[in-house]
């Protein structure tokens, strides 16, 4: 008998796979109930074998065919007012609380469901169930799956990523790259702080122009009305430095990040942001030699902007009953990655907006920085 989807909820909510925690026994779980019913199962394991991805297939092999994608790991529950233990399903005025109900083991659980059912009907495409990891800390986890599986011949016609968005059809979202500039200066006692370079004021220095860049993406960058926030970002989420008030820092770290719409390249806001980061080092580097700001790539996922055209979007609309508006989401997804590394070009769920196309792999990020000479070193 197949399980009703409440109850695979249940037991989905039930593993704490809290980004970067193992997520092995959740897909033990999971196999358990597939293998039984004649699925063809494959993990893809991070590199230290913690956790994994695992992709499902029902049905002839070859291209065509639909996959049902989501993410297993959810975000903390650290610290949050929780009135009931967050990993324990509960059912109350029929709504349904856990973490990771809507977010997005709701929609495993539905999938999961779907594929069980599946499997006693005569396919004439493919039907792939695809679960993925680490979701939350970057789309990292499910770069691994992808490349393992770039270089097969198979092509799925439509992914469809199960996040929540009221039920309606989101064809796109913005990039993000995200970055961390360490700002170099020259150490010294408070008491003789003209003599040294802080390099908590290279941070601020950098702060203001990265607001300034901001101001500009606001004022004449691209737009996109569909977005709540019609143009491309650029946000600093943190800021360290020093280690005693009478100390002067010879280092400040910043972690930044730019969302990008698909009319605006990533890369040409950041060769602008370099330009910024030596205007501020170079004046004082033949007092101080080591005077410079270093920027590398931390983290990263491509744009998802899927044409309202596209035939998946057809179909989409087909099976709503309907012809719904389409909406472009705030929060970034594994549509980006996936559209440009596993669907049919024709039958493209989205066009990925990272030109480069070289993000950063599950076991470590892409690394660049940029010297004071103005080379680029990996």
């Amino acid at each position: 008998m197949i399980p009703d989807i409440q109850d695979i909820l249940a037991r989905l909510i039930a593993f704490p796979t809290v980004s970067r925690r193992s997520n092995l026994e959740l897909l033990d779980y999971v196999e358990g109930l597939l293998r039984p019913a004649g699925v063809r199962l494959e993990r893809f394991e991070s590199d230290d074998g913690t956790r994994a991805n695992l992709w499902a297939s029902l049905g002839p092999q070859g291209s065509g065919g639909v996959v049902l994608s989501g993410h297993c790991d959810v975000v903390p529950v650290d610290g949050q007012a929780w009135s009931r233990d967050p990993f324990a399903l509960h059912r109350e005025d029929g709504n349904l609380y856990g973490r990771g109900t809507a977010d997005m083991k709701g929609f495993l659980a539905a999938a999961i469901h779907a594929m069980l059912r599946a499997a006693d009907r005569p396919l004439r495409l493919p039907l792939h169930l695809a679960i993925s990891y680490d979701e939350e800390v970057g789309c990292l986890g499910v770069r691994g799956m992808l490349g393992g599986m770039a270089a097969r011949p198979e092509r799925p016609a439509l992914c469809i990523i199960g996040e929540p968005t009221g039920m309606r059809i989101a064809n796109g979202h913005k990039g993000k790259v995200g970055f961390r500039a360490c700002c170099h200066g020259q150490e010294g006692h408070s008491a003789l702080a003209p003599n040294a370079l802080n390099a908590l004021h290279l941070g601020a220095a950098f702060v203001t122009r990265l607001q300034a860049r901001q101001e500009q993406l606001q004022a004449t960058g691209a737009r996109d009305a569909a977005y709540d926030i019609p143009y491309s970002t650029v946000h600093v989420g943190v800021m360290q430095g020093g280690t005693a008030l009478n100390i002067v820092p010879n280092r400040c770290d910043l972690d930044f990040e730019i969302r990008n719409v698909a009319a605006d390249d990533p890369e040409e806001i950041l060769a602008a942001i370099l330009e910024d980061a030596e205007a501020i080092a170079a004046p004082y580097r033949n007092r101080f030699p080591e005077a410079r700001i270093e920027i590398e790539e931390i983290s990263g996922y491509p744009g998802l902007d899927t044409p309202p055209d596209t035939p998946a979007i057809a179909v989409l609309q087909a099976l709503l009953g309907g012809d719904p508006a389409l909406i472009k989401v705030a929060f970034g997804t594994e549509g980006g990655c996936s559209s440009r590394r596993l669907t049919c070009p024709r039958w493209s769920a989205g066009r990925g907006t990272w030109r480069r196309g070289t993000s950063p792999t599950n076991s470590s990020a892409r690394r660049r920085s940029k010297t004071a000479h103005g080379s680029w070193t990996r």
